[in-house]
């Protein structure tokens, strides 16, 4: 961690939930593990209906939220809460790096905008190891909400957060937007997410579709033919 800044950036950590009691507790205990005072925890839920609601309200003294569902919303939501400078975009199922903050604050420090981890899976075949393989590349089309995003709240703000019009791919719409107006970093350390749902509908399906949905955005589809696929297809 040479020269690396022992003040971490303030952040305002931003997670969506949508019935996800399974991986709640799971998740806050890591987060404590990481904890620091300076930053601000906001979870905002999209009307759960399996007690992640209910979970949140006992075991969270604050920054817990309940709004209409859709992840856009629910992160959007969040940003218009958050007090600091700097917002840190995070999904339920993931594990964060050690001293994620500071490796963030250095990116910053650096020059850079917005920004990324790399991808790791939790439990991976060859094939979902070559997948988050790819995520060390610097490019639009590696990219996804999985490995999570800082971005400071002006810049966010100033590309109106994410557009509300794309049910999914919401994410990659607005990454798409900070490449090309902001100096996007790809930190080296890996965040580790779920591979859960691979498994239960089927790595190769998935990913294919997935890549479709990834490509079918860059070439420039838009919302409604992006959710007919994802229901058809993904869902």
């Amino acid at each position: 961690m040479t020269g690396v800044s022992t003040n971490p950036i303030e952040l305002s950590i931003i997670v969506p939930v949508l019935n996800e009691i399974e991986v709640l507790p799971k998740f806050i205990a890591h987060l404590k593990k990481h904890w620091n005072p300076s930053h601000e925890l906001l979870i905002v839920d999209g009307g759960s209906i399996d007690g992640s609601w209910e979970w949140l309200k006992t075991h969270l003294d604050s920054g817990v939220y309940q709004t209409a569902a859709g992840r856009g919303s629910q992160m959007n939501f969040g940003a218009q809460k958050a007090s600091k400078k700097w917002l840190y975009f995070v999904h339920i199922d993931s594990q964060l790096p050690k001293s994620y903050d500071l490796h963030i604050t250095k990116a910053i420090q650096e020059g850079a905008q917005s920004g990324c981890f790399r991808l790791k899976f939790d439990r991976a075949n060859w094939l979902l190891r070559r997948a988050a393989a790819g995520s060390r590349w610097n490019h639009p089309l590696c990219r996804g909400g999985d490995q999570s995003l800082f971005v400071s709240k002006q810049g966010f703000d100033t590309l109106g957060g994410y557009d509300l019009r794309y049910v999914v791919c919401e994410d990659i719409n607005l990454i798409k937007k900070l490449y090309a107006t902001a100096n996007f970093r790809v930190l080296t350390q890996p965040i580790q997410t779920s591979s859960r749902r691979f498994y239960k509908n089927g790595v190769t399906r998935l990913l294919i579709h997935f890549w479709v949905l990834h490509l079918s955005h860059w070439l420039g589809a838009g919302p409604h033919f992006l959710k007919n696929y994802y229901l058809k297809f993904v869902r």
